[in-house]
């Protein structure tokens, strides 16, 4: 009954594994990220679960004449910052889920 031995060995490791990986994304969910566009007029914070923290905005970017602009400022920036927690998840969890084929692109 050698096999039984790599079969203990390998729960442990898959164990280990998922332990790290619960670990990862904890850590993930409290990294903050930030973005801006406009050069720095218009500022958006997330945290790693995604959510929108805060939006700050220069009194100078504020025209009520050109409502357009800033909506379009705010959208670059969000969708920005959104990107930075999505690439920073795929890249820590990618660590764990490399060489495993799982389907679906799962990280």
């Amino acid at each position: 009954m050698r096999g039984g031995g790599n079969m203990n060995k390998m729960m442990k490791q898959m164990q280990k594994m998922q332990k790290d990986m619960v670990k990862a994304q904890e850590e993930l969910q409290e990294m903050t990220f930030e973005a801006t566009a406009g050069g720095g007029m218009v500022k958006v914070t997330a945290n790693g679960k995604k959510e929108i923290t805060d939006i700050e905005i220069q009194e100078e970017v504020v025209d009520p004449d050109d409502i357009e602009m800033l909506q379009d400022l705010i959208l670059a920036a969000t969708n920005e910052v959104l990107k930075e927690v999505e690439d920073k998840t795929n890249d820590t969890m990618g660590k764990f889920t490399k060489g495993l084929n799982l389907p679906g692109g799962m990280f």
